[in-house]
């Protein structure tokens, strides 16, 4: 009997304030990477709550989606591991909420960092994927999508 094939469904936080993107800096089993604040979607979860819940375990700081980015459907062998790995990602840009200093920050992020477009750009080689880039560039680019273009059927969800 064959497997059946599923990708990893992520969201990603396209997070931006004063010009600047905010971005995590993580352990990976490539080392030390940059990411968008992102994570998979958990059983029960729309993609914006999920995406609301790992953009505050990873910034400790709220997060309310208002636009989705992008959906972006990426192959990522990870050559440390072994693994081959394709990832289905929604990305949001929203509002960002003040910071919960009491909240440590999820396993494995070692800080936030906040970058300009450039700086985003000259560091391509240390992001965990080259969706990092691409859902930043559409930001800029203004690409904006409804929320109600995802629809989710709360109803069925446990």
């Amino acid at each position: 009997m064959s497997t059946r094939w599923k990708p990893n469904v992520t969201v990603a936080a396209i997070i931006e304030r004063e010009g600047r993107f905010m971005l995590v800096e993580e352990h990976t089993s490539e080392g030390l990477r940059l990411n968008n604040p992102a994570g998979h979607l958990d059983c029960g979860e729309t993609p914006e709550q999920a995406c609301a819940r790992e953009a505050l375990e990873e910034t400790a700081h709220g997060f309310t989606p208002t636009a989705l980015v992008g959906v972006y459907l990426s192959r990522v062998p990870r050559a440390a591991t072994g693994e081959d790995i394709t990832y289905l990602r929604f990305a949001f840009s929203g509002e960002m909420g003040p910071l919960d200093t009491q909240r440590p920050l999820d396993d494995g992020i070692v800080r936030t960092l906040w970058m300009t477009p450039e700086e985003v750009r000259s560091s391509a080689a240390r992001h965990r994927s080259p969706l990092v880039l691409r859902c930043i560039e559409d930001h800029l680019a203004g690409q904006r999508f409804p929320l109600s273009l995802i629809h989710a059927d709360v109803e069925s969800m446990p």
